[in-house]
């Protein structure tokens, strides 16, 4: 495993220096502390959107299959996110962000493989492997960022028509959720003019807290909607035939696997300052206690106060106090608008490598109004026409994150090399590191069969929009 720690030269590393650090200055620095970190983290992660639906997840699983896979879920991608969060600057460059990490392992893992190959032959198998790693991360963390920022949109759109609501009670006249997600639209054009990451992290602080506002006002008015309830009437059996059982629980996967979505950890990391490494281990068990704190405690206490009859979006199961939801929304709608910004960032960043290729004198802010414009135009009108949350939420977890949060981390970690040197300890990471791999790729193909399913009834039969 030589190669695979830094012992190849710099042709072999995927790319090279050039590409490896295709950065900004701000962030090549690093000036973020691990509380950033954790805000950026936390935002990226923790947002309403994510858990508002793990209640209905629970109830489509039902009790000991929902908590057992809301608890693996949590451990299993703390533990990718400290490995990807270790892979920085592994064999001595600066990885900036996820796609150029995948690069540079699945490369540089290569050169071991072909030692007995020509020079020609092994430079070009390296090449071909990393820029399978390269690809790869691309595609998926498109999939799974426009994925996230449609879903979310939507999110966001229902919580201000529940605000709009709470004021306006007339039928004649009132806003429709689509008019509400043009407004949030136009609200993140604004907020997509910021040059970077960085530039977000007092944003990410009033969304961190606004997370925690949100979990703590959701969890103390389930709690108290669920002893305002008959608790004879609520049932937890699941429901639907049996064909609708299986499909809602792949459903509910997707679901779990969305609401631990992270595929901008290494962008993220980019922006923290000397130690890295210690600094972002500090700020993902930071976000990650904040994330067990809300998760666990709305899953659970959602499930119990309304059993199967929990609606996909939390809130819309609330009813009274009416003035604690209006909090709760709003809450929701801050942290969205922080956690809808990161997720923007691997899309603005293709925009901006290939119009610097191509244009050395550009003006910065006028081409970036032009592709951020492009960006939020097609965003808004997918999500006001598809405002299909539930759906949406799982075929984003299925497709995006379940490959990039799950999958790719356990493979990265072993092709890196970075194994202990007892042996056995070391069996047993590679035993499982490859069973995460294989058990969440299974994970992943049934949580998207669930989801096309769900996405082609809501369409046939309009039941979304009759609800809204």
């Amino acid at each position: 495993m030589s190669p695979a720690r830094g012992g190849a030269p710099e042709g072999e590393q995927g790319g090279g220096t050039d590409e490896v650090e295709k950065v900004s200055g701000a962030e090549r620095r690093g000036r973020g502390t691990w509380r950033h970190a954790a805000f950026h983290v936390a935002t990226t992660i923790a947002t309403p959107a994510a858990y508002a639906p793990l209640p209905f997840a629970l109830a489509s699983l039902g009790w000991p299959l929902g908590v057992c896979s809301l608890i693996i879920g949590t451990l299993v991608t703390w533990c990718s996110s400290l490995a990807v969060a270790s892979l920085w600057q592994w064999n001595g460059h600066k990885h900036t962000s996820y796609r150029l990490l995948a690069k540079s392992i699945f490369a540089l893992s290569s050169a071991a493989v072909v030692a007995n190959f020509t020079w020609s032959d092994g430079k070009n198998l390296c090449f071909i492997q990393g820029h399978w790693g390269y690809w790869y991360v691309s595609f998926f963390q498109q999939v799974a960022s426009v994925g996230n920022n449609i879903a979310i949109q939507i999110a966001a759109g229902s919580s201000l028509k529940a605000v709009y609501k709470h004021y306006y009670t007339a039928d004649d006249g009132a806003m429709t959720l689509q008019q509400f997600i043009l407004l949030f639209g136009a609200f993140e054009l604004l907020f997509s003019q910021l040059p970077d990451i960085h530039s977000l992290r007092w944003v990410n602080a009033v969304c961190t807290a606004s997370t925690i506002g949100f979990a703590g006002t959701a969890i103390g008015v389930t709690i108290y909607d669920g002893h305002r309830i008959d608790r004879k009437g609520v049932d937890y059996s699941l429901q639907g035939s049996t064909a609708s059982k299986i499909f809602r629980a792949f459903n509910a996967l997707g679901t779990i696997a969305f609401s631990f979505g992270d595929a901008m950890l290494p962008e993220i990391q980019s922006t923290v300052r000397e130690p890295v490494r210690i600094n972002m281990y500090k700020g993902v068990s930071t976000a990650y206690t904040v994330i067990i704190m809300s998760y666990w405690t709305l899953a659970f206490s959602g499930y119990w106060a309304f059993g199967s009859e929990v609606q996909p979006y939390i809130l819309s199961s609330l009813t009274v106090p009416r003035w604690t939801i209006v909090m709760a929304n709003l809450f929701a709608v801050i942290q969205i608008t922080g956690c809808f910004q990161i997720y923007c960032r691997p899309t603005y960043a293709h925009f901006e490598e290939h119009i610097q290729a191509k244009n050395t004198g550009y003006n910065a802010r006028l081409w970036r109004l032009i592709y951020t414009s492009a960006y939020m135009v097609v965003i808004t009108l997918i999500s006001a026409a598809m405002p299909f949350f539930a759906d949406f939420v799982s075929v984003c977890g299925a497709v995006g994150f379940t490959p990039l949060d799950f999958v790719l981390p356990a493979l990265a970690f072993l092709k890196a090399g970075k194994l202990p040197e007892n042996p056995v300890l070391r069996s047993a990471v590679k035993a499982i590191c490859c069973s995460v791999a294989v058990l969440f790729s299974m994970v992943g193909a049934l949580a998207c069969i669930g989801a096309i399913r769900a996405i082609a009834i809501d369409i046939k039969t309009y039941k979304f929009f009759h609800d809204m």
